[in-house]
């Protein structure tokens, strides 16, 4: 089971990933992310890293890759279709790629899971593509 969203952010590859990399950092995304509190001591760049996302969102850094533009992460706890007894193995992922005819970037947010109650692709689908949506309004 699977979430699929992409955008095309005006901006050049570099700038859309040093907002993207930084996980203890999504001012990006004001109106979507109120409030993330990191979690521990690890800096935002290192494997294990932690945060809490608008005080319901548990989510642990599980890879950085400055080269091929990507990290990946868990959702460890959240609320409704998220909460730990209703899904395992959520696995996001965000990969950016450029789009060098125009200096854009094309930007990639994915996350599947092994099993759940349900309800958890209609539940992600309208968060991811908010937050999609204010990462191309910060660079407009």
């Amino acid at each position: 089971m699977s979430c699929y969203n992409t955008r095309v952010v005006p901006a050049p590859i570099g700038d859309v990933w040093k907002a993207l990399r930084n996980f203890h950092d999504m001012s990006w995304a004001a109106g979507v992310i109120d409030k993330l509190e990191p979690v521990g001591k690890l800096a935002s760049d290192q494997i294990g890293a932690r945060r809490i996302l608008n005080g319901v969102f548990h989510e642990t850094l599980h890879a950085l890759d400055d080269k091929n533009h990507e990290i990946r992460y868990t959702i460890d706890a959240g609320p409704d279709a998220l909460a730990p007894e209703n899904v395992t193995d959520y696995v996001g992922q965000v990969r950016v790629f450029p789009v060098t005819d125009r200096g854009h970037t094309f930007v990639e947010w994915s996350s599947r899971w092994q099993d759940s109650k349900g309800g958890v692709k209609e539940f992600c689908d309208p968060i991811y593509n908010a937050l999609l949506n204010a990462l191309v309004t910060r660079f407009s």
